[in-house]
């Protein structure tokens, strides 16, 4: 295995080609380990969403980890199969990041409830307008000018003869 390294890095350098670095780290000793990791099935995002953030974080170390062997495989000219797991690994690893940022938006939307001022990123967005529209009570106040004018001149009431 290390006379693959050698060479591999040779006729990249030849062809100055950027060789990958972490082929050095992780192809080696993981070939020679026998260490692999197989989860070809596809992660449930509802059962994500019951495991607690260190469960998730070990699963995302996994997958990143399974990832790193998917492309040094890719990279060594590895088997189709293998070639067509990395969009399935990537997508896994997106899954387990947003079940993750949901989980913590929930716990600071939690933490906020009571709070008379909400950070930005949990406020409503709409529209930059609608945000800096009046609020109904704005909208509903009345200057003392106009509520003399509505009690010294209040609107005429006519009946109409038919």
């Amino acid at each position: 295995m290390l006379g693959f390294c050698f060479w591999a890095s040779l006729f990249c350098c030849r062809f100055r080609l950027i060789f990958p670095f972490f082929l050095t780290l992780f192809y080696v000793p993981v070939v020679l380990l026998g260490f692999s990791i197989s989860r070809s099935a596809r992660i449930k995002v509802h059962e994500l969403r019951t495991k607690s953030k260190t469960e998730l974080l070990n699963q995302l170390k996994d997958l990143k980890a399974e990832l790193a062997l998917l492309r040094v495989a890719k990279v060594t000219g590895g088997a189709p199969n293998k070639l067509s797991k990395i969009k399935v690994v990537r997508l896994s690893i997106a899954q387990v990041l947003t079940v993750i940022s949901q989980k913590q938006k929930a716990a600071l939307r939690e933490a906020y409830k009571k709070k008379r001022y909400l950070p930005l990123d949990l406020r409503p967005k709409k529209t930059r307008a609608i945000r800096r529209r009046l609020t109904k009570h704005q909208e509903s106040l009345k200057t003392e000018r106009q509520k003399k004018k509505e009690k010294y001149f209040p609107l005429r009431k006519y009946a109409i003869k038919v």
